[in-house]
């Protein structure tokens, strides 16, 4: 379950914004608190939140203080901050650290409750680019991008490759297809891909290797043979060296995010 931290050194602010937030959730959302910086920074050094709520003026560390730490964290939570009239220009300057709105006290229901719902669907905007980013080899984007761009030999090696990946294949093989000497072909591909022969189609395999976790319930060894490996053996160590994370681990983290196997 997601978490929302509502961090407040007055009780009467935190309990009521937490049972309000309770009542709306409807057990959704798993609303906690803190009521103090630092005890919220403690509890984000155990616990991970999708949303934390917190007030700009509190002993020790202020709002915008907290705020500041909590970008350093691997998956910060988006932010609201709560402010007095007096505060307001100095709530403002906490957009710098990622925070979505700031709400004035004393707080109405209804715009605390648009407030969180308007956060959370950054949230989960900010959760499928993080997604979207581990499923993605940017490198290979790129180098798809420039495609009209590349020599012919290149485009055509590009597209055996795309045909081929799943059997044994070499830079030798592809250049014989072309055909092209061996050696110029490896110096043109990498000058216009800004990739060796051999680092793009291990990308591209390991590519299409993640489509498979994802989207299948095949298992590693099944996967590693469709895209290419002889071994489920070697497919984990090159997966691991690109990802730095085992395909089956890579799989379990993707459905904890909330994805499913067909």
């Amino acid at each position: 379950m997601k978490h929302i931290l509502v961090v407040d050194d007055e009780p009467r602010t935190r309990e009521g914004v937490s049972k309000t937030l309770r009542m709306w959730a409807s057990g959704e959302y798993e609303i906690t608190t803190a009521q103090s910086g630092k005890e919220a920074l403690l509890w984000l050094d155990q616990h991970d939140a999708c949303l934390l709520l917190t007030d700009i003026r509190m002993p020790e560390m202020n709002g915008l203080e907290l705020a500041e730490q909590i970008t350093k964290l691997p998956h910060p939570p988006v932010i609201i901050i709560l402010s007095g009239y007096s505060d307001f220009e100095y709530a403002r300057s906490a957009l710098k650290f990622g925070v979505v709105d700031y709400l004035l006290k004393p707080i109405e229901k209804n715009k605390l409750i648009q407030a969180v719902e308007h956060a959370l669907e950054k949230e989960a905007r900010n959760e499928q680019i993080d997604k979207m980013q581990k499923l993605i080899d940017f490198r290979l984007l790129q180098a798809s991008q420039h495609n009209n761009l590349y020599n012919p030999h290149v485009k055509k090696a590009l597209a055996y490759i795309e045909e081929h990946f799943h059997k044994q294949i070499s830079l030798q093989q592809v250049a014989d297809h072309l055909p092209i000497n061996a050696s110029y072909f490896s110096v043109l591909f990498k000058e216009q891909t800004g990739m060796t022969f051999s680092d793009y189609l291990t990308r591209h395999r390991i590519q299409h290797a993640k489509g498979l976790l994802t989207s299948t319930s095949l298992t590693v060894t099944e996967i590693a043979e469709q895209v290419g490996y002889q071994t489920a053996k070697y497919f984990i160590k090159v997966f691991r060296m690109l990802e730095q994370t085992s395909p089956s681990q890579y799989r379990q983290q993707w459905l904890q995010d909330g994805q499913k196997i067909q």
